[in-house]
């Protein structure tokens, strides 16, 4: 059995104080949670006092990227080795808006991926399809090449430690959401491409979570699909209430 996995993603949002406020919030609303593996990503520069706020708590703390590189004249960008001192668990690869606003690859990414478990990072990696490649049906062509190719190169046992987000661009920050019953059959395409490039036992060991405008209004409805493991949220993780429902669906 899957354990599900929450993640916040919160992007370019939250001060250094704000980030402390808002841990402070979650921390007693999430004490009780044991079933669901909770994870929060504030930006960079708040990553040390996120650290420290978080201590004893059991949210993990994650980050929004990294570079591939362990070090080197790469100005602007964060080593694995930084966040690994930091207390970092977990770092989010391949997002959306990194692939559209700052050129990120699936060589790229799969470069990260490698990197973030050489260093003991849990990765969570991106995939997702356009609105124009959804509407030419080619959804789970797209989505499946990329995650064979972010995992291209992984053992079996790395494979399977891995997270996956299916985002479906279209429909980030947004408020549009995928019906549970579309997203947890292109989940389904892209366990079963992991399959083919691993083995049954990896597919069913991968969790893979449903990243496209989860809330608490229709969280339920989407951990319902038995291929759905988690959700990577948006808007709802930037309000301590609004979180916990999604943690707690």
């Amino acid at each position: 059995m899957r354990k599900p996995i929450i993640a916040g993603n919160w992007k370019m949002n939250k001060t250094a104080s704000e980030s402390k406020t808002l841990i402070e919030q979650l921390i007693p609303l999430l004490a009780d949670v044991t079933e669901v593996d909770v994870v929060v990503c504030p930006p960079f520069v708040n990553v040390e006092s996120a650290a420290a706020a978080l201590k004893g708590s059991n949210i993990a703390l994650g980050v929004q990227n990294m570079h591939y590189e362990q070090s080197g004249a790469y100005t602007g960008e964060i080593a694995p080795s930084m966040l690994v001192e930091l207390g970092v668990q977990y770092v989010i690869l391949g997002h959306s808006e990194r692939r559209q606003f700052f050129g990120e690859t699936d060589e790229g990414v799969n470069k990260k991926t490698r990197t973030a478990i050489e260093f003991g990072l849990k990765p969570i990696v991106c995939i997702g399809e356009t609105l124009e490649e959804r509407e030419a049906g080619i959804t789970n062509e797209v989505v499946c090449k990329q995650t064979k190719l972010a995992l291209l190169g992984l053992s079996e046992s790395e494979a399977a430690d891995v997270v996956l987000a299916y985002e479906p661009i279209w429909a980030i920050g947004t408020g549009v959401t995928a019906t549970a019953d579309d997203a947890n059959e292109t989940i389904a395409a892209i366990r079963a491409s992991v399959k083919e490039a691993f083995s049954g036992d990896v597919a069913a060991k991968i969790r893979i979570q449903y990243g496209g405008s989860m809330k608490p209004g229709n969280v339920s409805e989407l951990m319902a699909k038995p291929d759905i493991d988690g959700g990577l949220i948006g808007g709802a993780a930037l309000k301590a209430e609004d979180f916990s429902k999604v943690v707690k669906f």
